[in-house]
């Protein structure tokens, strides 16, 4: 069969087709525009992707910062605790040694209130210039040096050098009401003004 087509129809359909290719473009447009928009969002969630992946790698890092840096800590905290320990146990050794000196001093104090009583001599016994221990006499003295495993010879009598640079010395002392104290036996007592102090 055969058709004609008149001239106003031939418009309409030219029409027609342009209305369609311009509609075919509007589509084109919205769906390039819609894939443009499909590709930003997810150029945005690559770069979100690998912003999170860093930032969790960075916070990775700092978790293993702060597990060394709270390691060192408690490694500094232990080594505080253990010379805390160690300071105490200096400190229990300075009490016990402070104790055994308090006995010593009032053992001392004993002697001399004894000397005070009797008039008699007594005997100190000097270690390198420092007051040792006091004695009712030189042969207690000795025998003292002697208990302690030090050998008779280590000690000497008072001599001109001075008390310490000699290991172990004797020195004589007696009570003086004269100054009020005592004195080496071998310094005279002061008489008259002499005494006084």
């Amino acid at each position: 069969m055969i058709r004609f087509i008149t001239a106003a129809r031939l418009r309409r359909l030219e029409q027609e087709a342009g209305q369609a290719r311009a509609r075919a473009r509007e589509v084109q447009e919205e769906a390039d525009a819609a894939w443009s928009r499909h590709v930003r969002e997810l150029w945005d969630l690559t770069a979100r992707a690998e912003t999170a992946e860093s930032d969790a790698a960075i916070l990775w890092d700092h978790v293993l910062e702060a597990e060394a840096a709270l390691k060192k800590a408690e490694a500094r905290a232990e080594g505080f605790w253990e010379d805390a320990e160690r300071q105490e146990a200096a400190l229990e050794r300075a009490d016990a040694d402070a104790a055994v000196l308090r006995e010593r001093v009032r053992l001392l104090e004993v002697e001399l209130a004894a000397s005070k009583e009797t008039g008699r001599w007594l005997v100190l016994l000097l270690h390198r210039g420092e007051p040792h221990s006091i004695h009712r006499s030189q042969a207690d003295a000795q025998a003292y040096v002697a208990t302690r495993g030090i050998p008779v010879h280590a000690w000497e009598a008072s001599d001109e050098r001075p008390a310490s640079e000699v290991l172990w010395r004797i020195v004589p002392f007696t009570r003086d009401a004269a100054v009020n104290g005592f004195r080496s036996v071998s310094v005279p007592s002061p008489t008259g003004s002499e005494g006084a102090a």
